[in-house]
């Protein structure tokens, strides 16, 4: 395998695999390891793009089922998206939730698009489309309201203005103008704002949709938090192909 599953570049890609060792991806946990780390880097990457089982993914590598198991659980949480830093005082903010197919019961219920899933909220930077941050998984039929407060991400918003779109009545955050009661028709001027709101909230559509570019998140297989380290992990390697 080589590093085009991740579609970077190979900077990009040195630039990874030296964070990842940075943060301890070459500490050892019981055997040595039998890939070096870019390869190890490559497999669990694959895993998540491919959504083949690590049954299939492993002899890709020449490793066993229970090799990439642990190549997986050790790396997962090192190459997740870092917590998001102080915000600078132009920055601006635009959430979304997004329902991401799981088979883990203890986080998923059924949903509206009629399949276990989750609710993740995924905030990203207006200016530079950069992913800032995930919310913890809660069941897909949580609103977005809900979910914006009870996931975490709201504590990633702070101190930057937010753009949001209706179903986030009551947070706080900058949603669409509507209209009162008993009013027919929004004014020129808030139906001019609510246009350059959409043009803007169109920009985390567009990374919702590239995160689901991966396999992984339209049917996964991994109980607990694994979810959650998996999009943390597909998160950094969005942003690291928008860095150039």
């Amino acid at each position: 395998m080589d590093r085009t599953v991740l579609r970077v570049t190979e900077g990009q890609f040195v630039r990874l695999v030296a964070l990842v060792r940075h943060r301890g991806g070459e500490v050892q946990r019981g055997r040595p390891w039998r890939l070096p780390l870019e390869d190890r880097v490559l497999l669990v990457a694959t895993y998540w793009r491919t959504n083949l089982t690590l049954r299939q993914v492993a002899p890709l590598f020449g490793v066993s089922k229970s090799a990439a198991d642990r190549i997986l659980d050790h790396l997962a949480p090192l190459l997740a998206l870092s917590p998001a830093r102080r915000p600078r005082k132009d920055t601006v903010y635009i959430v979304d939730g997004t329902l991401v197919a799981t088979r883990d019961r203890s986080i998923a219920v059924s949903s509206k698009n009629y399949r276990y899933s989750t609710n993740l909220q995924v905030v990203i930077d207006a200016n530079s489309r950069l992913v800032v941050a995930i919310g913890l998984p809660l069941p897909g039929s949580r609103n977005d309201c809900r979910a914006f407060t009870e996931s975490g991400v709201g504590r990633a918003c702070r101190g930057a203005p937010t753009l949001a779109d209706g179903g986030y009545q009551g947070t706080g955050l900058l949603i669409p103008h509507r209209k009162r009661r008993g009013q027919t028709h929004l004014s020129a001027h808030h139906e001019a704002e609510n246009a350059v709101h959409r043009r803007a909230r169109a920009r985390v559509e567009h990374a919702l949709s590239r995160l689901k570019n991966w396999k992984i998140p339209r049917d996964c297989r991994l109980k607990g938090n694994g979810v959650h380290q998996a999009m943390l992990g597909i998160a950094r390697l969005h942003n690291l192909a928008l860095t150039g």
